[in-house]
């Protein structure tokens, strides 16, 4: 399933600003579902603008990702949106500036790492998310357990006995 935005003549149009829409999948993009998972497809959509050289590109991934809570251990979805934007120039690619080939752009790869680094590090259900127990493993946001979960630094016993002896 291809993403590429065709160029054509509008290398020739200063000015050209159009917009696009492709329907792909996860797997699709390269991105795997140890990576992620998404139910659904991903749906990306932008514009195209010719600089006057460089081409720019800008829009948004929208995506449905499914994930388990970090916390409480919930399965959740979410819904969420991906914004990215890039200048592309023609010729090859180099360090400090995206490049293109032949008649078009491919997103692709663009889309991959926008949404690979856009991922978060820990998956809350919601940001409040309360978690689960340590003693004894309840899901703390459906309510108190009644465990007494005060940690105590085992190598500070000591001194909890003397504020026993007081």
């Amino acid at each position: 399933m291809g993403m590429r935005l065709k160029i054509g003549e509008r290398e020739e149009a200063l000015g050209y600003k159009g917009n696009f829409l492709f329907e792909t999948t996860a797997e699709a993009v390269g991105v795997r579902e140890t990576d992620a998972r998404f139910s659904g497809p991903l749906i990306v959509e932008g514009t195209l603008e010719n600089l006057g050289g460089p081409f720019r590109v800008a829009g948004e991934i929208r995506a449905q990702r499914a994930f388990v809570c970090d916390r409480c251990l919930a399965q959740t979805e979410a819904a969420e949106r991906y914004r990215f934007e890039e200048e592309f120039h023609r010729g090859k690619a180099t360090d400090e500036e995206d490049g293109f080939d032949g008649d078009g752009i491919d997103l692709l790869p663009l889309v991959r790492d926008t949404i690979l680094a856009a991922l978060p590090i820990r998956n809350l259900c919601r940001p409040d998310c309360k978690g689960l127990c340590p003693r004894c493993g309840a899901d703390l946001n459906q309510g108190d357990c009644g465990c007494d979960r005060e940690v105590v630094d085992p190598r500070l016993e000591a001194l909890k006995s003397l504020l026993k002896n007081d």
